[in-house]
């Protein structure tokens, strides 16, 4: 069994920020939408990372695009066994975030490796400066 330390209060609520502080496993209600997600922008393209671990991409996991939302959905079954105890989360499990350009599909790529899936969507180059538009006659 775990030994839990308290710190030395924090402020005027330190029970309030000891319980916003503790494991997700502590609280009275599921953890989160089911896989941590980051994203950022670099090297001229918007990356999005899921942890996806102990899934196969060809079978379990399904990444789309529509418009200018990008979901990922995955499905990890859990096996038959006798008595057990697991915390794993079995299911349909999906995030969708949205995306800051609009994507060119045929350039998107997904790569799986070592549990993480990350979604490479490029990001159009915009030419620096004001750029004139031509006016045509309705006439």
């Amino acid at each position: 069994m775990a030994t839990i330390a308290r710190r030395a209060p924090r402020g005027m609520l330190p029970d309030l920020l000891d319980w916003v502080d503790s494991p997700w496993t502590m609280l009275p209600f599921p953890a989160g939408p089911g896989f941590r997600i980051e994203d950022y922008v670099e090297d001229g393209r918007y990356t999005v990372r899921a942890e996806l671990p102990g899934l196969d991409p060809a079978k379990d996991i399904h990444v789309t695009v529509e418009g200018d939302i990008l979901t990922i959905r995955a499905e990890r079954r859990e096996e038959e066994k006798e008595a057990h105890r697991s915390e794993f989360r079995y299911g349909s499990l999906s995030r969708s975030v949205r995306l800051p350009v609009s994507p060119d599909l045929d350039k998107i790529t997904a790569h799986y490796g070592k549990g993480i899936l990350e979604v490479c969507v490029p990001i159009p180059q915009v030419k620096p400066g004001a750029q004139q538009i031509e006016i045509k006659s309705a006439g």
